[in-house]
């Protein structure tokens, strides 16, 4: 780790504190409409991940023993066991399993139902959670957010944010991973499936953290075959 910037480059193949915490509530006055063409290009990610997802679970099973698992142990050491952590896009579950494997406690959500029944059915509790148009509930020790918001169009990622940030306890802390890069993508999946990408230079994805009262500490850096990621670790403070 470079101790003056706290980033940290590789290359891959792919203080708790006491309070009570609320389940998030629909705000319907601050939804998009739904026609707007960035919740549609949403939506026809979420569908094919749909078309997808067993699949996606599968090749994805490794994950946890993968050196992808290292801004995860990073993450680790700056929870305390016991911490409740709100995990937006679980998936199948891989990094929810690692986490509450070293003592956290993971609310898991996904918007994709095939992503929720592939968890209920290894007997896992996974609750449908939009990002994009509902409440996060809180306020939680950490939020998790991993390989998901580059699928969200860069007008809506300002108001993910707030909610992270609202939704983290003072000293909460926010983990996220997303494509690095500049611009948008359209990638076609084998399947037929359509997935919008959003690509973030990290010097403009920094100021939005800052914006919203969350400030980096470190950086991780990867290449694998989809492209560059970057991997935030933020705290919050007031």
């Amino acid at each position: 780790m470079d101790s003056a910037h706290g980033i940290v480059d590789t290359v891959e193949s792919r203080s708790c504190i006491e309070g009570a915490m609320t389940l998030p509530t629909p705000n319907a006055e601050e939804h998009p409409p739904l026609g707007n063409s960035a919740i549609l290009n949403n939506r026809q990610t979420v569908e094919s991940y749909e078309r997808c997802a067993r699949d996606y679970a599968l090749a994805t099973a490794s994950q946890a023993s993968s050196a992808a698992t290292t801004p995860l142990h990073l993450f680790l050491q700056e929870l305390a066991p016991g911490c409740d952590v709100l995990e937006i896009g679980s998936g199948p579950g891989w990094d929810a399993d690692f986490l509450e494997e070293h003592g956290a406690v993971v609310r898991r959500t996904d918007i994709t139902q095939s992503f929720l029944t592939f968890q209920h059915e290894r007997e896992k509790a996974a609750e449908r959670l939009d990002v994009i148009t509902d409440e996060l509930g809180g306020p939680y020790d950490s939020v998790v957010a991993l390989y998901v918001l580059q699928h969200i169009d860069r007008s809506l990622v300002d108001a993910i944010l707030r909610k992270v940030a609202d939704a983290l306890r003072s000293t909460g802390i926010f983990l996220v991973a997303l494509r690095e890069g500049a611009g948008e993508l359209r990638e076609c999946g084998a399947d037929g499936g359509v997935y919008h990408i959003t690509l973030w230079p990290l010097a403009e994805f920094k100021r939005r953290l800052e914006a919203v009262g969350l400030r980096t500490e470190w950086v991780v850096r990867s290449t694998d075959n989809e492209g560059d990621w970057m991997t935030w670790l933020a705290k919050k403070h007031l």
